[in-house]
């Protein structure tokens, strides 16, 4: 036999393996192909047997986040507070945010005072307004942390920051340069003057409204001499009505000014507080009986039933006209040229408690506000309130032609004067039960007993 070279052998024998181990790698590939095969199949099978496979979504739908806030229906007209703003913020944010309203039948005192109990209670909505309403609530809130400070979100936000009014951002700052009241934009729609009646001016025989507080008691006393109610006034809650009158009148002169303008005086006994008492107990001699022991909404309705030819409040009043009086109800400011207003009281916060998703919800519904403020003073004051009620434009002159802004008393003074002493003391001096140095003398009693609480 005739024999092979070695390396013909060798180069053989590693060929011959090769092909052994491809042999068996396929062997191997086809058991494992048919392994799964024969598994899909049982599987399909499975699954056809169990019906139709639902595919999976990708993308996971974002849920809107609610915003809870509580606002006032007005117990007089059965207007829901804010209605407007509220679907307006819905309908742009839909799908990413939505105000969740808590509507509530309650006068704005109501509500002011339940801020303290929902806050024991841990049940404050994300967005509270008239905080600002409640001066010593407003800085136990501040001083607690209850409340964000939106300083740095309205100052690095361009867009919001110029579209407020630098009085009005400067009402709203506190001395640390925080801010915890969200502002509107401007102090266009914060003003409160005197609403009148001028048919019952004309049956008076009066054919224009007082300019100088002499002639606004003499315009009282003309009404009253035809049988005519002058004033539109209620004593309950902080005596919101009367206590504009008074304060406008008091602020006549430079030293009863600086007096409006301190915050938390030290002494109503000076002549500044007399003079205040002294002009309230004058206000209710021209006012009917049902003034004593009622709220404004008895106000309200004494107006516009034409039992009182002037009240006074603000412009918010102006969307509280009844349609078939748009025509007889005009606007004034305060004799003097005065309005009452103090912006900082249509500040909002937001509540610190809540996720921060909902706080940033809340202040994107914030800064919608202040835009939307802007938005409508530019409407309203480029067509001068042509299409509006005869008020309304008397306001935007009254506005624009004003001497001075009297600061409001709700944010100057102690919380305990407002919420108890005004609606204690103020039926017995009207009702002469008690002297004007007696209610000075309570009103300083209110002051000892703040400092002693606060």
């Amino acid at each position: 036999m005739k024999r092979r070279k070695p390396e013909q052998t060798a180069t053989s024998f590693f060929r011959r393996n090769l092909r052994n181990r491809e042999t068996g790698a396929q062997r191997i590939f086809c058991r494992k192909t048919a392994a799964f095969l024969t598994g899909g199949l049982l599987v399909c099978l499975c699954l056809s047997a169990c019906g139709p496979v639902k595919e999976k979504t990708q993308k996971t739908e974002k849920k809107e986040v609610e915003i809870p806030i509580t606002f006032t229906v007005n117990p007089t007209t059965g207007k829901k507070n804010q209605q407007e703003l509220v679907e307006a913020f819905n309908q742009k944010y839909k799908g990413s945010y939505q105000v969740k309203v808590d509507w509530i039948m309650e006068t704005e005192d109501e509500y002011r005072q339940n801020l303290k109990r929902m806050n024991v209670t841990d049940q404050l909505p994300a967005v509270i307004t008239d905080l600002r309403m409640l001066p010593s609530f407003y800085h136990m809130m501040i001083t607690e942390g209850r409340i964000e400070d939106l300083s740095d979100e309205i100052r690095t936000d361009e867009e919001w920051s110029s579209s407020i009014e630098e009085v009005v951002l400067q009402g709203c700052t506190e001395p640390d340069g925080g801010i915890y009241l969200s502002p509107i934009s401007t102090a266009a729609f914060s003003c409160s003057g005197i609403f009148w009646n001028q048919e019952l001016f004309a049956q008076a025989g009066i054919d224009h409204f007082p300019t100088t507080w002499e002639e606004f008691w003499e315009c009282c006393d003309k009404l009253q001499a035809h049988g005519i109610t002058p004033l539109a006034l209620h004593t309950e809650g902080t005596g919101w009505s009367p206590m504009l009158f008074a304060t406008a009148q008091l602020a006549s002169t430079p030293e009863g000014l600086a007096f409006m303008e301190t915050l938390y005086p030290e002494s109503y006994n000076n002549a500044q507080g007399r003079q205040l008492a002294e002009t309230l107990q004058k206000l209710f001699s021209y006012a009917g009986k049902e003034a004593l022991h009622s709220d404004f909404d008895v106000a309200y309705n004494d107006f516009f039933s034409g039992k009182a030819a002037m009240v006074a409040n603000g412009y918010w009043m102006i969307d509280q006209i009844p349609a078939e009086w748009k025509d007889k109800v005009r606007f004034s400011a305060f004799p003097g040229n005065t309005l009452v207003s103090s912006p900082e009281t249509f500040g909002w916060s937001v509540v610190s408690g809540y996720s921060e998703e909902i706080k940033k919800g809340a202040v994107e519904f914030l800064k919608f506000r202040t835009l939307r403020n802007k938005q409508e003073k530019e409407r309203l004051f480029s067509s001068q309130g042509s299409t509006g009620k005869a008020a309304q434009q008397d306001y935007i002159q009254a506005y624009q032609n004003v001497s001075g802004l009297v600061p409001n008393y709700q944010v100057k003074w102690n919380s305990i004067l407002q919420e108890e002493t005004i609606g204690k003391y103020l039926p017995k001096l009207a009702e002469g039960e008690i002297t004007s140095q007696d209610f000075v003398e309570a009103s300083d009693e209110s002051i000892d007993r703040f400092r002693q609480e606060w």
